[in-house]
C-alpha cells in the first residue's frame, strides 16, 4: 500500500534519525551477542582440541559444554563492557561538545581504547 504520510508520528522540532543515547543500547546488545557467539565458537574449537584424545561420552561432551558456556560467557562479558565504555564516552562527549560528528566517534574510540588498555591487559 502506498504511503504518503510518514510511518511515525513525531513532535514537533524532533529528528527523524536516532541519537547517540538510542544507539548505544543497540550497540551495547549487538557487541554482547557477537561475543557470546564468537566466545561459544571458540569454546568449541578448544573444547574439541583439548578432548581429543577421549571417547565419545558423557564426560567429554560436559567438558566441550563447559568451555563453550565459559568462554561464550568471557567474550560476552568483554565487548558488552567496551561497547558501554565506548557508549558512555560518545554520549558524554556528545553532550559537553553539544555537536554530532565524526570527533566525537573518534574521541570516544581513542578514550576507550586508552581506560582498556590501562589495566594492563594485553
Amino acid at each position: 500500500l502506498p504511503q504518503d504520510t510518514d510511518e511515525f508520528i513525531l513532535p514537533t522540532g524532533a529528528n527523524k534519525t536516532r541519537g547517540r543515547f538510542e544507539l548505544a543500547f543497540f550497540t551495547i546488545g549487538g557487541c554482547c551477542m557477537t561475543g557470546a557467539a564468537f566466545g561459544a565458537l571458540n569454546g568449541l574449537r578448544l573444547g574439541l582440541k583439548e578432548t581429543q584424545n577421549m571417547a565419545w561420552s558423557k564426560p567429554r561432551n560436559v567438558q566441550i559444554l563447559n568451555m563453550v558456556t565459559r568462554q561464550g560467557a568471557l567474550w560476552a562479558n568483554t565487548l558488552g563492557s567496551l561497547a558501554l565504555l565506548y557508549s558512555a564516552f560518545g554520549v558524554i562527549i556528545e553532550k559537553t561538545r553539544g555537536a554530532e560528528d565524526d570527533l566525537n566517534t573518534i574521541a570516544a574510540g581513542t578514550l576507550t581504547g586508552m581506560l582498556y588498555k590501562s589495566t594492563g591487559r594485553v
